[in-house]
């Protein structure tokens, strides 16, 4: 107890946490469990705790945060405290120009991936790219598909999306998508071109498929390996399995001009890739690195005459 100015006594307070307190303290907290981005991980999810954008903490460093706000937190913190990834404590995850929703039946969305996205728009809207329609294989949560949508509807110049993918419940997760973000999308589940439609063909063929090495996926992060989608990440003994199926059936559903735009998870990989690509007549086959990190991309295009098919 402490005393007033009158002489009077009164109960004592009740600590009080600020957003900026408590944004510290978790800092603190999560790099001791393990989490990799622990400041960004308490932004985030304090955010979805008050409803309000991430900017909107910085500029509200002061504010107390309620004891009901307090207690939906600490829930949010236990699940990331065990490396469960942020997008799916919060079902969400931003990528390119939209948000999607995401759940443990798709892998989540990497910033890495946002150049795949960027490369293919930068070919699609050039006059000399062919008319057709967008092919994006493996595609999870529809969010490559769903981004090059918006990325052509803002450059006026729509084109109609396909994607497939072998998994049912991530073509519920991306049809959810399409139909929340207002985009049409052709869904077709099955193994790669065999999905698709007879004599279909693409202006683009753009894909990130599993390309991690199976003995490696023992020694991924825990928030990967304990709840990612094992087969969305898969690619075989050496990573390159659907990869290279990709590169040898691309040419029989590419339009002649046509860009086949892969992601992949090393420069060893993007070597070999950029090799089979030239063995299987597609031409200008180069490969980029990515956010100077592992991940590469690999572009080639189909031949003028290319008349392959399937």
């Amino acid at each position: 107890m402490s005393a007033t100015p009158s002489g009077q006594t009164e109960a004592p307070r009740e600590e009080v946490w600020t957003i900026q307190r408590l944004l510290t303290w978790t800092r603190e907290w999560l790099t001791k469990q393990g989490s990799a981005t622990p400041r960004l991980d308490g932004e985030l999810l304090l955010a979805h705790v008050l409803q309000c954008r991430r900017l909107d903490l910085l500029l509200r460093f002061d504010q107390p945060v309620s004891k009901e706000e307090l207690a939906a937190y600490k829930a949010l913190l236990r699940r990331r405290a065990a490396l469960e990834p942020v997008a799916y404590i919060l079902g969400r995850r931003a990528f390119h120009a939209i948000e999607v929703a995401v759940s443990a039946a798709v892998l989540v969305p990497r910033p890495e991936t946002e150049s795949l996205v960027d490369e293919a728009l930068a070919f699609l809207i050039k006059a000399e790219a062919p008319a057709g329609p967008v092919l994006d294989l493996c595609t999870g949560s529809g969010c490559i598909a769903l981004a090059l949508a918006h990325g052509l509807q803002a450059k006026q110049a729509p084109r109609p999306l396909v994607a497939t993918d072998a998994s049912e419940p991530a073509l519920a997760q991306a049809l959810r998508n399409a139909e929340e973000l207002g985009f049409q999308i052709e869904l077709f589940r099955g193994d790669l071109f065999a999905a698709l439609p007879a004599g279909a063909r693409f202006a683009a063929v753009v894909t990130n498929p599993p390309y991690v090495r199976s003995g490696d996926i023992a020694k991924l992060d825990r928030d990967v390996l304990d709840y990612e989608p094992v087969l969305a990440l898969d690619g075989g003994r050496d990573g390159l399995d659907l990869l290279q199926r990709i590169v040898q059936g691309s040419l029989a559903v590419l339009l002649p001009g046509g860009l086949l735009a892969m992601e992949m998870g090393s420069r060893a990989q993007a070597d070999v890739v950029v090799g089979w690509c030239h063995a299987a007549g597609l031409v200008n086959a180069r490969h980029l690195a990515v956010l100077g990190g592992p991940t590469h991309l690999v572009l080639a295009v189909a031949p003028a005459g290319a008349s392959a098919e399937p």
